[in-house]
């Protein structure tokens, strides 16, 4: 039976139209959290005044998510020579900035930050992943399930901190690696980080993000000659679980100069637009009918090409 171009697109319609409720529905899923309703989140406050640089936080790190040992130990400061960022071996990293490290010290002195992924409030990661891999908890903690990465990479891509690092030397089953505050969710277990309870000077305090949030202002308050007027993390990207109190500009420690609007509302806007009704299905539907026609088409005159062909060399031969 033939096969013509009305049926192909009648085809084509069907299946988008299958597809599409799975993605609209992508639309009506609720927003991701917001400050209001985070206030009883786990979070982390990292006091950089206090922090004297001993990576005892990279070393509990590494211990507990059973990362590879690094080949220079942890007691070696050479490492702060260069700027470190996290990547798919070390999901925390301390790095040394020297300059004045509050106003009321005018001498050159070493200031240390620890970086790591700061649990957004609205985690553009989660936003652009588009099967669920990363998925925000419950207390606040960004998670990643590898069994249903597809690899796309669209969260490093996404991610304002430029945190998630992917395993590029695992061929068989990479997977995207970044900080998930140490929660193990198969065990039942929620935020409990290693590098908060390893830290000698109490420079990172574990909490909840409201306790922390009143804990920073009170420091704030008491020694303005200490500290810097500002949080960081409290408003950046629409807010995130790590807090952070510098004597410096935080441009001048590493910390990332973002916006405070949320990115994950531009990515979920675009994604809507594009998943709107099934757009790509459409489209791939409709561009492999298009293609089965053309050569259906193509066939179809090659084989009345050859009858006529045939026919007029049958009758040559009959006379």
């Amino acid at each position: 039976m033939g096969l013509d171009r009305r049926r192909f697109l009648k085809w084509g319609l069907g299946a988008a139209a299958a597809a599409a409720p799975k993605l609209v529905a992508q639309e009506a899923a609720p927003k991701l959290d917001r400050q209001a309703e985070a206030g009883e989140h786990a979070g982390c406050l990292v006091d950089t005044t206090l922090c004297i640089g001993c990576r005892k936080c990279e070393e509990a790190c590494n211990r507990r998510n059973q990362l590879p040992r690094p080949a220079v130990p942890f007691t070696d400061t050479t490492v702060f020579r260069q700027e470190r960022r996290p990547n798919d071996k070390a999901f925390t990293v301390v790095n040394e900035y020297v300059g004045a490290p509050s106003p009321d010290q005018s001498t050159a002195k070493q200031t240390y930050v620890k970086i790591q992924c700061l649990h957004c409030l609205t985690p553009s990661c989660v936003s652009a992943c588009i099967v669920g891999a990363m998925v925000k908890a419950d207390d606040g903690s960004v998670v990643y399930n590898p069994s249903i990465c597809i690899g796309c990479r669209y969260c490093m891509v996404a991610c304002p901190f430029q945190i998630p690092a992917y395993e590029y030397d695992a061929v068989l089953k990479p997977r995207v690696r970044k900080c998930e505050f140490c929660a193990d969710y198969t065990k039942g277990t929620g935020a409990d980080p290693a590098c908060a309870a390893s830290c000698p000077t109490e420079a990172l305090v574990f909490g909840t993000r409201a306790s922390l949030l009143a804990l920073a202002k009170d420091r704030i308050g008491k020694r303005p000659d200490r500290y810097l007027d500002h949080i960081y993390g409290e408003n950046e990207v629409g807010g995130t679980s790590w807090l952070y109190l510098t004597g410096r500009p935080t441009k001048e420690v590493g910390l990332l100069e973002v916006p405070t609007y949320i990115p994950a509302h531009k990515t979920e806007s675009i994604q809507h637009g594009i998943f709107r009704y099934g757009l790509i299905p459409l489209s791939v539907y409709g561009a492999l009918g298009g293609l089965m026609w053309f050569n259906l088409r193509r066939a179809q005159k090659g084989k009345t090409s050859e009858g006529q062909g045939g026919e007029t060399t049958k009758g040559e031969s009959h006379e």
